[in-house]
């Protein structure tokens, strides 16, 4: 079996919600990848998950880590994009379980001059709690009803989950939810995201995957909008990291992008000008 995806999964001291989410992977139609985790400096807990998974798991792990020096999720990131062995990337996150056609619809979509933008289906911590590997194995997390029992509430939002053929095409086609680079659910092309330089490493929490996909945008590449086809579920935690600073300066950084119309970043996996 050829191997032809790279997914990037980003993850920090939460080995719990990653044996899930590796579950997740362990139950896809599409077998064609390998797993690149994008570790922001874990402790040895989650280096042990994944030896003990990697013996049960189909696919190959790849554990790409640095040293803990606060939330660098870019430069981890980048490190892991090098670390890709084939041409195409999906990129999420280690609190997102994919459903079983996840890496099948990225697949299905993908196309030379676009990367995919999807979206998350949000869980509440009653809920993400509740989920065990049999539910993840026998679908029960991406079951309406079984969800309503175990806290979610009812919302036309839940349509992310039951929405499949021409209704999910339909969907992605009149959401009005721009088709950005969303870093918990999206994918392109290796070669362009090296073409923009990858991540700006100087951005820290609030919007560095946005950055990174328009400055794919002013790079030239399209995107292509697959929230609806492509589904995964958002397990909660708290969010430490979020601080006001550090999202007003990623605001500025996005900015300069725009204005300036920057495909290249001086700060991403080649450290100066292209």
């Amino acid at each position: 079996m050829t191997i032809d995806t790279s997914i990037i999964i980003s993850t920090y001291n939460s080995p719990d919600w990653l044996a899930k989410v590796l579950h997740g992977y362990n139950n896809q139609t599409y077998r064609q990848f390998e797993i690149v985790i994008a570790d922001d400096g874990s402790k040895q807990e989650t280096f042990d998950l994944i030896e003990k998974l990697q013996a049960d798991l189909f696919y190959n792990i790849i554990h790409v880590w640095h040293e803990d020096n606060g939330f660098q999720k870019s430069q981890i990131l980048n490190k892991a994009i090098v670390k890709c062995t084939t041409p195409y990337i999906m990129m999420s996150d280690g609190d997102c379980i994919p459903r079983t056609d996840f890496v099948e619809q990225h697949v299905k979509f993908r196309e030379k001059g676009y990367f995919l933008s999807g979206g998350y289906f949000m869980l509440p911590m009653e809920t993400s709690l509740a989920i065990t590997t049999e539910d993840i194995y026998n679908g029960n997390c991406f079951d309406v009803p079984w969800l309503k029992k175990h806290g979610l509430k009812s919302s036309f939002k839940n349509n992310k989950l039951t929405s499949s053929g021409f209704k999910s095409l339909f969907l992605n086609k009149v959401t009005p939810t721009n088709a950005s680079w969303n870093g918990h659910n999206a994918s392109g092309w290796k070669e362009d995201i090296i073409a923009i330089n990858g991540f700006d490493e100087r951005m820290q929490y609030g919007g560095q995957d946005r950055e990174l996909g328009e400055r794919l945008m002013n790079y030239g590449i399209k995107s292509k909008q697959i929230r609806y086809s492509a589904v995964c579920v958002h397990l909660d935690h708290k969010r430490g990291y979020k601080n006001e600073e550090s999202i007003a300066k990623n605001r500025q950084i996005r900015n300069e992008t725009k204005t300036q119309n920057k495909h290249w970043t001086n700060f991403g996996i080649v450290k100066g000008d292209s």
